[in-house]
């Protein structure tokens, strides 16, 4: 990963907070009112901006804020052969789960051109001389606005759709490494938001990092549509089919929850890293840094410093960019102030 991390380093989840300036030119695009050289300047000056958000504010381990993306996973189903439009379930009132365009399938899903997450990376690379993370959702998150009934091609059964999903998942992360990623991180959502069973996720993740010779992470999401997560939010239920994960990281969430079962980890034991999110992006109350620092001391009495690691509790796109740059600032501030308490830095 080039650069040695500190120990007790601090990296993003992944989406960064769009400015003012980028949702009125992503309405622009969408209208045909921008040209090819338009576009590719829009999306390369909020990647920018991400990434120096993240660079100012001294985060050990950068990404690209995911700026190309919409609304996390829409992007992609432009690149899926064998999707079909449908309607959102709700038009009217407040933005919620119910409220993003759909898809039904029509033939068995392919994804013959990959999902672009590449063509990302490499940007990122040109960026930056710190160390960097590529970010992709799973199989299964892919899935989220796939929409299946009986007697469709997948015959109602979203495990075979995820199965189908999983060799682009797996053909996208061995290019990521052939391109120069050393770390990755795979986004999927807890069982309690898509309905499923651990072991059968377990295996699902496993398929998709079979032969990719990197440092793998596993996020486990409880949704997060502008600032709402979407389900129950315990890890208790996962465990111990997640330890079956061939990851060499668990990214997870605490700051939301009050630090909730931080003390899990005594329980389960820890073989390896754990990301812990110590900044909570579903609110807009602003930790100091000795917010952070308290809650990295509480990490620190369950989980070995050097495993530990620092971030958000989940991507910055449903905040302002303003407010994701202050939140990373007392991050990083915070985690430094945890450094020197524990006697690592």
């Amino acid at each position: 990963m080039g650069p040695k991390l500190p120990t007790l380093y601090t990296h993003v989840m992944g989406s960064h907070g769009f400015p003012g300036w980028f949702w009125t030119a992503l309405d622009k695009i969408k209208a045909g009112e921008y040209g090819a050289t338009d576009v590719r300047e829009t999306y390369d000056d909020a990647t920018q901006l991400a990434i120096r958000d993240q660079e100012r504010a001294g985060v050990d381990v950068i990404c690209d804020g995911e700026m190309r993306r919409f609304f996390f996973v829409q992007t992609f189903y432009g690149r899926m052969v064998g999707l079909e439009p449908m309607e959102p379930l709700r038009k009217t009132g407040l933005y919620a789960y119910d409220s993003p365009p759909r898809y039904r399938p029509t033939e068995r899903i392919k994804v013959p051109e990959g999902l672009g997450v590449v063509d990302e990376f490499k940007y990122l690379k040109t960026q930056t001389d710190k160390p960097v993370k590529a970010t992709i959702p799973g199989p299964v998150t892919l899935s989220i606005h796939i929409q299946l009934r009986p007697g469709d091609v997948y015959h109602n059964d979203r495990l075979a759709l995820c199965w189908d999903l999983a060799p682009a998942v797996n053909r996208e992360l061995r290019a990521l490494v052939e391109a120069g990623a050393d770390y990755v991180q795979i986004d999927e959502p807890s069982a309690a938001i898509v309905p499923g069973q651990a072991v059968d996720y377990v295996k699902l993740f496993n398929a998709c990092v079979e032969g990719v010779k990197a440092k793998v992470a596993y996020h486990i999401c409880f949704g997060n549509l502008l600032s709402r997560p979407r389900g129950k939010r315990s890890y208790r239920p996962l465990f111990p089919a997640l330890l079956d994960a061939r990851c060499d990281q668990f990214v997870f969430e605490y700051a939301n929850r009050e630090m909730a079962e931080i003390e899990l980890w005594k329980e389960i034991g820890v073989d390896r890293e754990v990301a812990c999110g110590v900044v909570d992006v579903k609110s807009f109350y602003m930790e100091t840094p000795e917010d952070v620092a308290e809650r990295l001391r509480l990490c620190a009495r369950y989980i070995p410093v050097e495993k530990l690691s620092a971030i958000p509790d989940c991507g910055f796109f449903p905040v302002p960019r303003w407010l994701a740059a202050e939140k990373l600032k007392r991050l990083v501030t915070g985690t430094r102030l945890a450094r020197k308490e524990l006697g690592v830095g």
